[in-house]
């Protein structure tokens, strides 16, 4: 960026590099908060629609405010949350100084992608003897989501962790009236919940690491070409 000096006659001067450094930063951070944001409204919005059209959720019927069947609040909660963890797992890559054991390939975040909205929808559609091994199950196919795409110790660690407060906050907008579920087994809720918050959390924590990969490629090729 060229700035004009009054005191230097008119005569252009440049900003000094530590200054564009962190301008660039900063852009290309909110550029990949409202990417991941997006991206968690989109989701939020598919998979919402399984759970209600199922009757596994039920929401008052004066909050249902779309043609997806859902809460007008639930999508800028789920897109803000994305956009958090999606930042979050990236930075705690770089603070752990823990690399990434697997390939990143954008097809790899799409087959995660897959996964994650195919185990939801085995929540929601597929008939189980009971609630045990429905949450057997889910349980082993999100800890497989991980293992597959992931593998890394932070990855898990956050995912447990914030699938956690999900679930308290799940249950304490259930206990409010907020919306319920149909059958709850478990304090209000489905006691299959927690893995389906663990596979979305390993799911935009994957995406984030990838967008942020993408930028640090494309700012290291800027540097070469300077």
């Amino acid at each position: 960026m060229v700035e004009v000096s009054a005191k230097s006659g008119g005569a252009p001067m440049r900003r000094g590099p530590y200054i564009s450094m962190i301008t660039n930063r900063t852009t290309n951070l909110l550029i990949r908060a409202a990417m991941l944001f997006m991206v968690g409204v989109f989701l939020a919005l598919v998979l919402n629609l399984l759970q209600v059209q199922r009757n596994v959720t039920l929401f008052p019927p004066d909050v249902i405010t779309s043609i997806f069947s859902s809460a007008w609040w639930v999508p800028p909660c789920c897109g803000t949350a994305a956009a958090l963890i999606g930042l979050l797992y990236p930075c705690m890559d770089h603070r752990l100084g823990e690399p990434h054991k697997l390939k990143r390939e954008w097809s790899n975040v799409m087959r995660c992608v897959a996964v994650f909205v195919g185990i939801n929808h085995a929540s929601a559609k597929v008939d189980f003897a009971n609630n045990v091994q429905l949450s057997l199950t889910l349980a082993a196919l999100s800890v497989g989501l991980w293992w597959t795409f992931d593998r890394s110790r932070s990855g898990f660690g956050l995912g447990v962790i914030i699938a956690i407060l999900a679930t308290l906050t799940t249950q304490l907008l259930v206990y409010n009236g907020v919306f319920q579920y149909t059958s709850p087994d478990f304090l209000y809720i489905r006691s299959w919940l927690p893995c389906i918050f663990f596979a979305g959390v390993i799911t935009v924590g994957n995406i984030g690491r990838q967008l942020a990969l993408y930028e640090y490629k494309v700012s290291q090729e800027k540097t070469h070409q300077d």
